[in-house]
């Protein structure tokens, strides 16, 4: 039960504050998180900063859902500079 709860805890440290990914995504990094964060569970915000610091380690399958994460912030940040640009015309 303790490790269940763990795992939920953690699994989504990958991901914005306000939404902590899909159950795969969650999935795909807990057992990174467990491997290589473990002293910072149950602090998701603390794991998800460590698993950013060990890049390198992470699994492919976290690994790409860091990747997709980068990408997605890129976009949004992207689409509000193109908004704020318009505001200005």
């Amino acid at each position: 039960m303790l490790v269940g709860v763990a795992l939920v805890s953690v699994a989504g440290a990958a991901f914005a504050q306000e939404d902590r990914g899909t159950a795969e995504q969650r999935a795909a990094c807990a057992p990174d998180a467990f491997r290589l964060c473990i002293g910072y569970i149950p602090d998701p915000t603390g794991v998800e900063a460590c698993l950013r610091q060990r890049r390198s380690d992470l699994s492919e399958a976290c690994g790409a859902v860091f990747d997709q994460a980068a990408a997605a912030s890129i976009r949004t940040m992207e689409a509000r500079r193109h908004r704020g640009a318009k505001d200005e015309e």
